[in-house]
């Protein structure tokens, strides 16, 4: 067993040593990209981050007009220079008309990127419309179902400088050069990638010399409710805030990149849809990082495709279901999934066993955070005892409820 064992590291570690070709671009069928927290951190005005979610399964010709009802969320996203997105934008909107689609759809110079909800004849509709674009044709669509109607509370379509929220913009950043952004490695390539770190990590990489670096590209608070293993949990509240390999010279123990060898180091990065890790690579770049892979179509794509391997726990999307569990991308087999992973109460550090996030009372906090049922009760919705003694708190809210947009709160006596 020991030999045998030896010798599959051996030959992962071979495949890891191996130079990875860069893989074609594939035509998938459709697929998503993205949301947000409904209320921003201190400091941090919140945006639009990209999720994306996968293709369910296909459904029997006699449930086909039962399936057109139902909801699902759909998100995408694409790099591509676009001469007049304004006009795009007006010409979305016109053929939105009529459709029952709530979410955001932001279009610029360097592409769109899409995550809305529907029914699925709608939502579908849509998907295969902007593909018929031939600057659209090889997008990725990912789609995954909305079982309680809209995951969005009305439709925003509409141009926007950057695609994505990060601090001093992205309409400067080398989006639309694929030579600036990472290699993307399909599901299947990346599960093997992550079984060559695990090798390396028992053996040594001594003998080459080399590094497999796993980057979790995403909020500390989306680590919390799952992620894939061996990847630290981010010190980043806020993508626009990322900062990951720019601290140079100085000493920094949040940054994983810190002291990194920028040649020999390949650096495995993720995120929920895609869109972030594509983005973030081009400033990785710009640094000197030369061995970038990002997971084709993000942790959505993966679960689809290979299941939980490697994952633990749920998945953070920014949408109104919040978390989802890998069997919404892939359904068991009538096998029993094993319980592998419990979040931590923020307040109190006790398990919690719903990975499902709530936002403080205090309107001037807002921080989104995992929280125990005793704590949410003690602490009055609040994240702290500081925040409970604060001036403006909301009412705390029972079971899975939201908050309205913080501006209803704004000026009104909260306490």
């Amino acid at each position: 067993m020991a030999s045998s064992v030896h010798h599959n590291c051996h030959r992962l570690l071979a495949l890891h040593l191996r130079p990875l070709p860069a893989p074609a671009r594939h035509s998938f069928s459709p697929r998503p990209a993205r949301l947000r927290s409904f209320f921003p951190a201190p400091g941090c005005r919140l945006g639009t981050h990209a999720i994306a979610l996968a293709e369910p399964d296909l459904v029997p010709p006699e449930e086909e007009e039962d399936d057109d009802a139902r909801f699902i969320v759909v998100t995408f996203y694409k790099f591509v220079p676009l001469e007049d997105p304004r006009a795009e934008v007006a010409s979305h909107l016109r053929f939105l008309q009529g459709r029952h689609i709530h979410g955001r759809i932001y279009l610029n110079e360097q592409g769109i990127n899409a995550q809305y909800s529907g029914p699925r004849k709608d939502a579908v509709a849509y998907a295969d419309w902007v593909k018929k674009d031939h600057r659209f044709c090889d997008m990725l669509v990912q789609t995954s179902p909305a079982l309680t109607g809209h995951a969005f509370p009305r439709l925003k379509l509409r141009y926007k400088p950057s695609l994505v929220q990060l601090e001093g913009g992205s309409w400067h950043l080398p989006l639309l050069d694929p030579s600036m952004r990472a290699t993307p490695l399909t599901p299947s390539m990346w599960k093997e990638r992550l079984e060559a770190k695990a090798c390396l990590d028992v053996s040594s990489s001594e003998t080459s010399g080399r590094r497999l670096l796993l980057l979790d590209v995403r909020n500390d608070y989306e680590w919390d409710v799952g992620h894939f293993e061996g990847a630290q949990r981010p010190n980043v509240d806020c993508f626009r805030s990322t900062s990951f390999g720019l601290s140079g010279e100085m000493e920094d123990p949040w940054d994983p990149l810190n002291g990194v060898d920028k040649e020999k180091t390949d650096i495995l990065m993720y995120c929920t849809g895609g869109i972030r890790c594509d983005v973030y690579s081009t400033i990785l770049r710009k640094k000197g990082f030369r061995n970038l892979y990002t997971l084709e179509g993000g942790v959505s794509n993966y679960l689809k495709a290979e299941g939980p391997a490697g994952w633990v726990g749920n998945l953070f999307v920014f949408d109104g279901r919040l978390s989802l569990p890998p069997a919404t991308f892939r359904p068991s087999e009538g096998e029993e999934e094993e319980e592998r992973w419990v979040g931590r109460c923020y307040a109190c550090g006790s398990e919690v066993v719903e990975l499902r996030h709530r936002n403080c009372a205090n309107i001037d906090c807002n921080r989104l955070y995992l929280c125990c049922g005793w704590c949410a009760a003690e602490l009055a919705g609040c994240c702290c005892s500081g925040c409970k003694a604060a001036p403006r708190l909301r009412p705390l809210l029972p079971g899975h409820q939201r908050y309205l947009k913080w501006h209803v709160y704004r000026d009104a006596d909260c306490s």
